[in-house]
C-alpha cells in the first residue's frame, strides 16, 4: 500500500517532488521519483511485501523500457508470476515486480487477471504511452486532472493541488451530491478539473500528445440476471469455500496483520475464518468504544458483542477509546478525506488505525462490503414492505406519506417510518428504491442553492442500470448501486484516506474478485429471505459464530452526530454558516440554511447529516480553495 503521483507537463521535473512529498503519510518507509522530459512519476512506499530495497519504486523493467508506480496489493501475484517465471528474471518477491512484468507480457489483458486492490501508472518509455488503472471495485483511489495538454494524477487530490497552474474552478453540479447522498457518486469531485478514475477503468495517453486521453472500461459488476441452480446447502458450502480462500489470500504479508472486530456479523466472520485457517496463531483485533446514545442514533451498541466474539474465538481484543473532540478533529478529517463527505465514521477508522500502527500493525482486515454483496442495509428490507404495499391504492400511500411527514424527526423509529413512506412521492418502483439513498428531499436540497441547479439523483442511479440491462431483480439492482457508488465513493474512500493517514493498509476480503463474481449468481431469494438480510451469509456464519452474534440487530460505526450538530458544533455552525460566510461563497441561500438549522433543532425535521455536510463543504473550501 502506498501513494502515487504523476504529471505530464514541461514543468514536470519542478513539481513532481512536491506532489509526492505531500502524500508522505501514505508511505513512510521509502520514496522515489522519476523525471524524464515532460513526465514525472512519484511514489511513497508503505512496505508490506518484500521489505527490502528490491521493492523500491518507481520500478523499472530489466530492459528499462517500462516504469511502474503502484499502490495496492495483488493477492494472486504468485499465480501470475508462475506464468512468467520462465521468460522474465525476477529480483524481488514483491507483487510490484509481478505487475510490471505481467503488463509487459499481457498488456491491458492483465487487468482482468488481477485479484487485488490497486491503482497504478505504467509508462512505456519507448512508445511514450502512459496508462493509469484502478481496481475493479475502487478500493484504491485515483484522481486525475486533464487541462490544456497537462495531465496530473494522484492517490489524493491535495497532491494535484501542488501544481500551481491547476485550475480550481468549482463544479457546482457536484455539491448537491454531498448534501443529498453525503458523498458524490461517480467521477465528480468539487473541482471541475479533477475527476475520479472510475473503478474497473483505465486511462491511456501518450507523453508525446498529452492533449488526448482515452478512458476504457475493463470490468463491470457481473449482474446478468442469471442465477446458478444449487441447493441451499451447496450454496452455503461454496460461499464458505470462497470466503475462506479470500481470507487466506489476504493474509499474505511480511508485516504484522490485525483485524477490525466490531462485533457485527461481517468482521466477526472474517476473524473466525482466519482463526480456522490458523488455529494456533494469536490474532490481534481492534474495536472502538464510543459511549454513544445508541437509541437516539438508531443502532445497537457494538462493544459488548465485540467482547463476546473475542472471548468465543480466543483472540486478543484491543478496545480503542473513541477520543473524538469533534470541533478539534473536524477540519483535519475533511483535509484527509479530500472530499466533503458527511459521516463521522472516518474518525473511528482513524482512531483504530492510529492505535494499530502504534502497536506495530501495518495491515488490518475488515468486514467492509458484506452488506453490499449480500444485502445488509435497512433499505434492502424496504423491498419486502414495497411488495406488501402493492395492493394498497397509490392515493392512500401518498396520504400516508403526507401524514408521516409531520412526525417528529428525533426518534429513530419515526425517522425510518418517514423515510419509507417518503418514497411514495414517486409513482414507479425504481424511483422509490433510488430515493432511499437520499438524506433530504431533492426539492429541499435545490432550495439551498442561490442559483438553480440541475440535480436529478434518481435519474442518475436509474440510468446506471443500463450497465446491467438483463438484471431485473430489484434487490440486485439496489446491490449494484451499493457496490458501484455507495461502497466505492463513500465507505472505501474514507476507509482508505483515514487508514493511510496513519500508514495502515486496510484489506477487504469480501471484495475478492472470485467472491464478488460468485455473489452475483446467487439467487436474490437467498440473499434476503423475507426481511432477513444476508440470509445465506448468516447460514455460513452459523458454522463459526454464536447465533446471538449472527442474528443481532444491525448497527454501524456509531457517533452522536445529532447531539454534536445541536450542541458541540453549535458555535462552528453559527460561525461557518453565517450569512457573511455564505455571502462570500455565493453558493447557498442564507435564509434557507437558517431555516434548515432551526427546524432540525426543533425536531421538526431530521437534517443533522445535511448540516454536517454543509459544514464539510465550507471546511473543504477553506482548506482546498482558500488554502487556509
Amino acid at each position: 500500500m502506498c501513494g502515487i503521483a504523476g504529471i505530464i507537463s514541461q514543468e514536470a521535473s519542478e513539481y513532481i517532488q512536491n506532489m509526492t512529498d505531500i502524500i508522505a503519510h501514505r508511505g513512510p518507509d521509502d520514496q522515489g521519483v522519476f523525471s524524464e522530459g515532460d513526465i514525472g512519476l512519484g511514489h511513497r512506499r508503505l512496505a508490506i511485501q518484500d521489505l527490502t530495497q528490491n521493492g523500491h519504486q518507481p520500478m523499472f523493467s530489466g530492459d528499462n523500457r517500462f516504469v511502474l508506480c503502484f499502490n495496492g496489493e495483488i493477492y494472486n501475484h504468485w499465480d501470475i508470476r508462475n506464468s512468467l517465471k520462465d521468460k522474465y528474471s525476477f529480483k524481488s518477491n514483491s507483487d510490484t515486480e509481478t505487475l510490471l512484468y505481467g503488463f509487459q507480457e499481457y498488456g491491458v489483458e492483465l487487468f482482468n487477471m488481477l485479484n487485488g486492490i490497486f491503482a497504478f501508472a505504467i509508462l512505456d518509455r519507448t512508445t511514450g504511452e502512459l496508462i493509469l488503472c484502478r481496481d475493479q471495485f475502487g478500493v484504491k483511489p485515483l484522481y486525475y486532472s486533464h487541462s490544456n495538454g497537462c495531465l496530473l494524477f494522484s492517490s489524493e487530490i491535495k497532491s494535484i493541488l501542488e501544481y500551481p497552474k491547476f485550475r480550481k474552478d468549482i463544479d457546482l453540479s457536484s455539491l448537491p451530491n454531498y448534501l443529498y447522498f453525503l458523498w458524490s457518486p461517480g467521477e465528480k469531485t468539487p473541482f471541475e478539473y479533477c475527476k475520479k478514475l472510475l473503478p474497473g477503468h483505465y486511462l491511456k495517453t501518450n507523453i508525446k500528445s498529452p492533449q488526448e486521453i482515452a478512458i476504457y472500461k475493463y470490468y463491470e459488476l457481473p449482474f446478468t440476471g442469471v442465477y446458478e441452480e444449487k441447493t441451499e446447502t451447496e450454496w452455503i458450502d461454496l460461499l464458505d469455500e470462497k470466503l475462506t480462500k479470500a481470507v487466506e489470500r489476504q493474509l499474505l504479508s511480511d508485516v504484522p496483520v490485525g483485524f477490525f472486530l466490531s462485533g457485527g456479523l461481517d468482521s466477526s466472520l472474517i476473524v473466525a475464518i482466519a482463526k480456522k485457517l490458523y488455529p494456533d496463531k494469536k490474532f490481534k483485533c481492534f474495536t472502538i468504544q464510543t459511549d454513544v446514545n445508541s437509541k437516539r442514533e438508531g443502532f445497537e451498541d457494538d462493544l459488548s458483542y465485540a467482547k463476546k466474539v473475542a472471548d468465543y474465538l480466543k483472540v486478543d481484543l484491543e478496545i480503542v477509546k473513541s477520543d473524538i473532540q469533534i470541533v478539534r478533529d473536524f477540519d483535519q478529517m475533511i483535509y484527509h478525506l479530500d472530499e466533503p463527505q458527511a459521516d463521522p465514521a472516518p474518525l473511528n477508522i482513524s482512531n483504530i488505525c492510529e492505535s494499530a500502527r502504534a502497536q506495530g500493525y501495518v495491515v488490518l482486515l475488515g468486514g467492509t462490503a458484506g452488506d453490499d454483496l449480500f444485502s445488509g442495509y435497512r433499505r434492502h428490507q424496504s423491498l419486502f414492505f414495497e411488495n406488501k404495499m402493492s395492493l394498497v391504492p397509490f392515493a392512500l400511500k401518498k396520504l400516508l406519506y403526507r401524514i408521516s411527514s409531520n412526525l417528529p424527526g428525533r426518534k429513530a423509529s419515526f425517522r425510518r417510518f418517514k423515510k419509507f413512506f417518503s418514497t411514495y412521492r414517486y409513482p414507479d418502483k425504481e424511483s422509490r428504491s433510488a430515493s432511499l439513498y437520499g438524506w433530504l428531499p431533492v426539492e429541499r436540497v435545490k432550495r439551498l442553492f442561490s442559483n438553480e441547479v440541475a440535480f436529478n439523483p434518481n435519474d442518475f442511479l436509474i440510468s446506471s442500470l443500463t450497465c446491467i440491462p438483463d438484471e431485473k431483480s430489484p434487490l440486485n439492482q439496489m446491490l449494484f448501486w451499493d457496490l458501484k457508488f455507495f461502497l466505492t465513493d463513500h465507505n472505501l474512500n474514507y476507509t482508505d484516506k483515514m487508514s493511510m493517514m496513519h500508514g495502515v493498509e486496510v484489506r477487504v476480503p469480501f471484495l475478492d474478485i472470485d467472491l464478488v463474481n460468485i455473489s452475483a449468481s446467487i439467487p436474490p431469494s437467498l440473499k434476503m429471505k423475507g426481511t432477513e438480510t444476508k440470509y445465506l451469509l448468516k447460514k455460513v456464519a452459523e458454522r463459526y459464530l454464536p447465533r446471538e452474534v449472527i442474528y443481532r440487530p444491525k448497527t454501524g460505526f456509531g457517533a452522536p452526530v445529532r447531539d454534536w450538530v445541536i450542541d458541540e458544533l453549535g458555535d462552528k455552525i453559527k460561525s461557518n454558516l453565517s450569512q457573511e460566510k455564505l455571502a462570500k461563497r455565493s453558493i447557498f441561500v442564507s435564509k434557507e440554511i437558517d431555516m434548515l438549522i432551526e427546524q432540525n433543532k426543533a425536531g421538526v425535521i431530521d437534517a443533522s447529516y445535511t448540516i454536517w455536510a454543509l459544514l464539510a463543504i465550507e471546511s473543504w473550501f477553506k482548506q482546498f480553495v482558500d488554502n487556509e
